[in-house]
């Protein structure tokens, strides 16, 4: 007996995995306006009851995926902080991966995350912590003689977070490449705030990253 309950157990895990990745693609790629949880169920080849048996409604499952992609971006950022010389690594192999996911996601996915309060909470929550630790990386930067230490990173650093709202609130991709605008923005601020040795780094991944960049 308490095998078979073991198994139902993990059985409800799967799906609610299933669930999670299923519906990660489908809001990211199409927006989460445009799909209902028929369409999730759907895809599954699930009851829409079984869905509404493991989430109670749409926010709640939005919520999960969420979470769910905050910490494959927390696992993705150690392994690449373990494996990198330096700071200026870790940040140009952060934004090669972010120009790839933002590829993938449809702009509409952020714009209807703002009709879902709890959930953009969640994203503005993590923003503020992400902009903590930000601080202590710059700071280790100073040390590794990469960044200048004549910077005041925490204006630099909100400068910059404003920008990526513009990015994200404008029509400006309309008129650019979106690639085109935010190596602009990641590109100048990076140069603004390196040292010789710094700046040394970035041309070297500049020049390879050109050869093999991805275009709109």
């Amino acid at each position: 007996m308490m095998a078979e309950h073991g198994k139902d157990a993990s059985q409800r895990v799967e799906l609610r995995e299933r669930i999670i990745t299923a519906a990660t693609e489908a809001f990211t790629s199409k927006g989460i306006k445009s799909i209902t949880m028929d369409d999730i169920a759907a895809a599954l080849g699930i009851s829409k009851r079984t869905l509404y048996e493991v989430f109670s409604d749409k926010e709640s499952l939005l919520k999960e995926c969420i979470l769910k992609m905050q910490a494959e971006r927390e696992k993705y950022l150690q392994e690449v902080f373990e494996h990198s010389h330096n700071v200026l690594e870790v940040i140009l192999t952060v934004f090669q991966k972010s120009i790839e996911v933002f590829h993938q996601t449809n702009k509409r996915f952020f714009e209807d995350l703002k009709k879902y309060p709890k959930v953009y909470e969640i994203m503005k929550n993590r923003q503020d912590s992400d902009s903590q630790k930000t601080m202590s990386f710059f700071k280790t930067g100073v040390e590794q003689g990469i960044f200048r230490a004549d910077v005041n990173f925490a204006i630099v650093n909100l400068l910059v977070k404003e920008q990526f709202d513009v990015l994200l609130n404008t029509d400006i991709c309309n008129k650019y490449p979106f690639v085109e605008v935010y190596e602009s923005i990641m590109f100048t601020y990076i140069r603004g705030i390196s040292t010789e040795k710094g700046a040394k780094v970035l041309e070297d991944f500049i020049q390879e990253y050109r050869k093999n960049r991805i275009v709109d």
